[in-house]
């Protein structure tokens, strides 16, 4: 008998004499390279993945520059009272005094929030002229008032409770009391928090920016070289109330940095669009600085805005600058340069 095996392998050996492997014939599909097919994915990609951020970008800066030009040129009364057109009124019951007969008299809460050499210190010396209001000065300019959310909400419930003493304060018949809070003094830290206090406490919001940020970085640099300088005999002031002074402090012209300048006004309109975003949903009011000098009328916007009744308000304080912004800037040529052709050109043209 045949081995089964053997007889299989004499078959194979037969028939690769006669049908030698390299000779035969074999249809088979062509394969595809794999490097090209992972090319043409991956150029895919690379196309989709620019065309949907070139369409974001756009998007966005559309997005930021309105919000920027909002910032720089919004004069809207009716869109800066939000929510309720009434404020809150409330009745404190303070810890340290008795209201007496002013015990039924309603009280309002306000908030003037802004930035450093913006006129809110002017600003608030003229709502503290009125009988009926009391503002507390910058109270977190402390430290330790602002060093949590825990200490901030008690130093808020503490000034709305008329508890606050200070020489603005006219607790027994306040119709309307506040306090001024600039946005590097844990408002924007804590910025939730803080609007949903003022929303559950009825606090109104009074914005109040300078137009013209170059006039505020002028103003921010001589501020800073006085505090060492001491120009005025030996002493440093942030607010004058003479010519004689306004004359003496007027006298030094800062240099700034033209390298950094158009970084530094977009940080500036940045923060402000953050802060009108963040507190944007409280009651509030927009007003600006350039404003209120032009036309006093828009005091009695605020005094609306508060329902007070309506005072003519005054300030003793004299403004340091006036006149042309150039006479102001030791290099103007440099910030001229600068400025010259970008989007805040115009605020080169602009006078105190």
């Amino acid at each position: 008998m045949f081995d089964y095996f053997e007889v299989k392998k004499f078959v194979f050996l037969v028939f690769r004499t006669i049908c030698p492997v390299k000779d035969t014939l074999i249809l088979k599909p062509p394969k595809k390279s794999p490097l090209l097919l992972r090319m043409a994915v991956l150029m895919f990609a690379m196309v989709c993945s620019v065309s949907i951020c070139s369409i974001c970008v756009k998007q966005l800066n559309t997005h930021t520059k309105a919000r920027f030009l909002r910032v720089q040129i919004a004069d809207y009364p009716e869109r800066s009272i939000s929510l309720t057109k009434v404020p809150r009124e409330h009745y404190p019951r303070p810890k340290t005094f008795s209201r007496a007969e002013c015990f039924n008299n309603p009280v309002r809460f306000f908030a003037i929030v802004s930035m450093q050499r913006s006129g809110s210190g002017w600003f608030e010396s003229l709502l503290n002229s009125h009988v009926n209001v009391s503002s507390n000065g910058e109270v977190f300019s402390v430290l330790d008032r602002r060093k949590n959310i825990t200490s901030i909400v008690q130093t808020l419930d503490r000034i709305y409770n008329l508890d606050w003493l200070s020489s603005a304060s006219k607790n027994h018949c306040s119709a309307a009391v506040g306090f001024k809070w600039m946005l590097n003094q844990g408002l924007m830290q804590h910025h939730e928090e803080i609007a949903d206090y003022f929303n559950q406490r009825g606090v109104s919001t009074i914005f109040i920016f300078r137009r013209n940020l170059l006039c505020r970085i002028v103003s921010v640099l001589a501020n800073s070289y006085d505090r060492y300088a001491k120009m005025l005999n030996g002493t440093h002031k942030s607010h004058v109330h003479s010519l004689e002074e306004a004359n003496a402090l007027s006298k030094y012209k800062p240099v700034i940095n033209s390298t950094s300048l158009i970084s530094d006004l977009e940080g500036m309109e940045a923060t402000i669009s953050k802060a009108l975003e963040y507190f944007g949903n409280t009651r509030h009011i927009i007003v600006y600085y350039e404003d209120l000098i032009n036309n006093r009328t828009r005091l009695k916007d605020v005094q609306e805005f508060l329902n007070l009744p309506q005072m003519e308000l005054r300030s003793r304080q004299v403004k340091i600058h006036t006149g042309q912004l150039s006479d102001y800037i030791k290099n103007w040529d440099d910030v001229k340069v600068t400025l010259n052709g970008t989007a805040y050109e115009h605020l080169l043209h602009a006078d105190y």
